[in-house]
């Protein structure tokens, strides 16, 4: 079942949301600040988060900002939950990146039904067990890659920075951003191992490996 955290600094109202989606079948964790909320989400990346706007630490829309500027959790669903009423409020929060909102007061089948509907079309949109790009095709579930279906042996790290690459197809994806998604936030290394993991994955993938586009002084991109 779906993984979803919960960010709310009103303990009455994170309990009422944590009972309500659990019953529902779903794992639930639950932060009252930003703070803890980023060091969970470094573990493990969400189905989807359910965002209070007024937090102690930092503001709601500000977190929206950042998850989506980040490749591991940029489309990953968010709800945002506030008391403001304002039209504009709730349009801001869409504009920047938000899936969907919740004004306070809300009934319980609201939330339910609002984070069922967005599980459904996000799952809709996904297709995580394979993915695939011209003559390329990752298996995520069996660790497998193919190129013109014929078996593309590749370590760990390779198979873990072609996903990568996949999963954001078309987007510039930053240097420092693959080394803490791929290597790890305490990764000390010379940058130049992501340049010769790069080098010997784009030989492996043959002819395929030219869509790989360097791009100077950022990153890498997947086309």
């Amino acid at each position: 079942m779906a993984l979803i955290y919960v960010v709310e600094d009103d303990v009455n109202i994170r309990e009422i949301e944590c009972f309500a989606l659990k019953n529902s079948g779903y794992t639930i964790e639950d932060f009252e600040c930003a703070k803890d909320f980023y060091l969970k989400v470094r573990e493990r990346v969400p189905d989807l988060v359910l965002l209070d706007i007024m937090l102690p630490d930092e503001d709601g829309l500000e977190i929206v900002k950042k998850l989506r500027k980040k490749a591991e959790t940029r489309r990953v669903p968010i709800i945002l939950v506030t008391a403001k009423t304002s039209e504009m409020d709730k349009v801001k929060g869409l504009d920047i990146g938000a899936d969907d909102y919740l004004t306070k007061p809300f009934g319980v089948m609201e939330l339910i039904s609002r984070t069922k509907a967005l599980l459904r079309r996000s799952q809709n949109m996904s297709e995580e067990k394979f993915l695939t790009l011209g003559d390329i095709v990752l298996d995520d579930e069996k660790r497998m890659v193919c190129i013109n279906e014929k078996p593309c042996d590749l370590t760990y790290k390779e198979f873990e920075l072609l996903k990568m690459l996949l999963q954001n197809a078309g987007i510039v994806i930053p240097r420092e951003e693959i080394m803490v998604r791929v290597w790890g936030m305490d990764y000390e290394g010379e940058s130049r191992t992501l340049d010769m993991h790069i080098k010997t994955l784009r030989q492996k993938l043959g002819e395929s490996g030219s869509r790989i586009k360097t791009v100077r002084n950022v990153g890498y991109r997947m086309e």
